[in-house]
């Protein structure tokens, strides 16, 4: 499995059964819910998710960096030349809330870039895909009975390429429904200027950068803590659609870094792109 190609759908076919997975647990009364050592919680849709992306993507040969593997010293990750940055269950949280916005994500890593990502919804069956130089997309009524058979083209049939046509009015500022910091607020308004209204959309997960990308959303800062397997798979949407993410500093946002955090940084429609470069965080 060495094409471009088969490796991209290798990904797709993994978040599709990782999403068949997930939704069996969701629908249980016990999903079996623990606690890792900083807290954050774990479930059972987690693990089986984790176990079916690896053995699905074994046969491309490729390392994979799961958040459920985060313990792979530096020493050896840094030696990869690609490998895949997984996130089984992103927004364990809404998971556990049970309000749907939980996604699966899967991202092909190469030297420290993200140059493609598949972000799987199985509540909504939404699929949001791009790679570089190949445009980003949204497929909707996806699942595991419609994995897409070797060979598939792309961008699949029925595909619609990102962004939709952008929203207008008032700007629209994507928030997470779990984090939403005073610093957070106050950088929106230094970007925005004091006198120009927005409309905040909440959103769970690797979610909030899918709807920058789309165009439904205008802004995502994140002046919080996240992890690099968060927002890895959403990357390539957000660049493919014309949008942009970057440090609150401007520079580029990297994986693989030894410190597998993120920095903070913010996603932008390319309207704001030149406010974010000249606004402090």
């Amino acid at each position: 499995m060495n094409t471009a190609d088969d490796i991209f759908l290798s990904a797709v076919r993994a978040a599709l059964l990782a999403g068949e997975a997930i939704l069996e647990v969701y629908h249980r009364d016990d999903r079996e819910i623990t606690y890792k050592d900083d807290h954050s919680p774990l479930t059972l849709a987690d693990r089986r998710a984790d176990t079916l992306i690896r053995k699905t993507l074994s046969p491309t040969g490729l390392p994979i960096l799961s958040e459920e593997s985060r313990s792979i010293p530096y020493e050896q990750r840094r030696k990869w030349k690609r490998f895949w940055l997984v996130d089984p269950l992103d927004g364990t949280k809404e998971f556990i809330k049970k309000n749907d916005e939980f996604t699966v994500n899967i991202a092909l890593i190469e030297g420290n870039e993200a140059v493609a990502g598949v972000v799987y919804l199985p509540v909504f069956r939404q699929l949001y895909f791009a790679r570089r130089g190949q445009g980003a997309y949204r497929l909707d009524g996806v699942d595991a009975t419609t994995l897409p058979a070797p060979g598939t083209p792309f961008p699949p049939e029925g595909a619609v390429r990102l962004p939709l046509p952008r929203h207008e009015g008032v700007l629209r500022v994507v928030v997470s429904r779990s984090h939403l910091s005073p610093e957070t607020e106050a950088y929106i308004r230094r970007v925005l200027g004091e006198e120009t209204p927005y409309e905040t959309v909440a959103a769970g997960s690797s979610l909030k950068l899918c709807r920058v990308a789309e165009g439904v959303a205008d802004l995502y800062p994140r002046l919080g803590p996240t992890m690099e397997w968060d927002i890895a798979a959403a990357v390539p949407l957000v660049t493919e659609s014309g949008s942009t993410i970057t440090q609150t500093d401007g520079s580029p946002v990297r994986f693989n870094k030894e410190d597998l955090h993120n920095p903070w940084f913010v996603v932008a429609a390319p309207t704001l792109k030149e406010k974010i470069l000249n606004t402090n965080p």
